[in-house]
């Protein structure tokens, strides 16, 4: 496993180890000694899922508490990390990644740090890993194309839900 640092404090792109034959492949997704070998010793609660289509753009969500371990089991995303901490004078700083079924790369994410996605092929599979349960009441989302943040899509539309048309987030 290879674990590198990114442009974004506390943002880390992790490349677990893949063995591959004639079979096909096995990759462990996470094995708890391996990650805190590697210094994440971020205890995950839940794991998640959200299967998406083609040109569907999910985030820019976060929240205070949880760590994010993303990973793609099926397709090929456009993942968009962003610091959402306005008390940060990062603030609004981000930072893109492909992630697919194929490089199997994981981002580990901090609290306070957004997250969207947007999916490159019919199918995606969008997983992640969360340190806190989901709690709605704690949630913050940025409008997908806030003028603010400044972040290229490699769409100019995309399917959105209600919430992420709009975005929700009070200073």
């Amino acid at each position: 496993m290879e674990v590198k640092k990114t442009s974004l404090k506390g943002v880390l792109l992790v490349k677990p180890d893949v063995f591959e034959d004639h079979r096909g492949e096995y990759v462990a997704t996470y094995d708890v000694d391996l990650y805190r070998k590697h210094g994440i010793k971020v205890h995950f609660v839940e794991d998640d899922i959200s299967v998406s289509s083609m040109n569907v753009l999910r985030g820019i969500h976060c929240d205070n508490k949880s760590w994010k371990l993303v990973s793609c089991m099926l397709g090929r995303f456009y993942l968009v990390i962003v610091d959402c901490d306005r008390k940060r004078k990062t603030f609004g700083k981000w930072q893109s990644f492909l992630l697919s079924e194929r490089n199997r790369n994981q981002v580990l994410v901090p609290p306070m740090h957004g997250v969207a996605h947007l999916a490159l092929t019919d199918k995606i599979i969008f997983h992640y890993k969360q340190s806190e349960n989901y709690d709605p009441a704690r949630q913050l989302t940025f409008k997908w194309d806030d003028p603010e943040l400044k972040i290229w899509w490699p769409t100019r539309t995309p399917v959105l839900s209600q919430r992420d048309q709009t975005g929700d987030y009070v200073d």
